[in-house]
């Protein structure tokens, strides 16, 4: 995962517990690597409900997408059916026109399973890549102290 250079300012995170189903392991009976993108999806919805005004629901009201361009994943150890895991979702503040976030995927007890790292832009309505943070983004950072 591509290191973050990390500011003073204070960090925003979010801890999301789930259990693997079913419907997430492989002929291996451990869960599809392909799943771990969901697990951070969830993490991402959970910030976003945690700390309101960057929901996707949120972004779009204001009139903006925030589409993900890149994305990592690092795994550590498997994870199995039926077993219970946290991920950590951590904002990087950013000074560019991007949201950014770490994650940690763990078992109860600590022990890694996946590291992960995504990279979102805003777009306008109409699909076009926005180089200046919107105001919305801008009064979000002001309102959580990362601006």
């Amino acid at each position: 995962m591509r290191k973050t250079k990390h500011t003073a300012t204070p960090s925003l995170t979010c801890t999301t517990r789930f259990r693997v189903r079913f419907s997430e392991v492989d002929s291996m009976h451990i869960v599809w690597h392909g799943n771990y993108a969901l697990y951070i999806e969830d993490g991402r919805e959970a910030f976003g409900c945690q700390y309101p005004g960057l929901g996707y629901g949120d972004i779009r009201a204001s009139g903006y997408g925030a589409p993900i361009v890149d994305m990592q994943v690092q795994f550590r150890g498997p994870l199995r059916l039926g077993d219970e895991a946290v991920i950590e979702t951590r904002y990087i503040d950013t000074d560019a026109a991007k949201i950014c976030f770490e994650y940690e995927i763990s078992r109860p007890d600590g022990t890694p399973v996946a590291t992960a790292g995504t990279v979102q832009v805003f777009t306008d309505c109409r699909g076009e890549l926005e180089l200046v943070s919107p105001a919305f983004y801008l009064e979000w950072k002001r309102r959580w102290g990362v601006k």
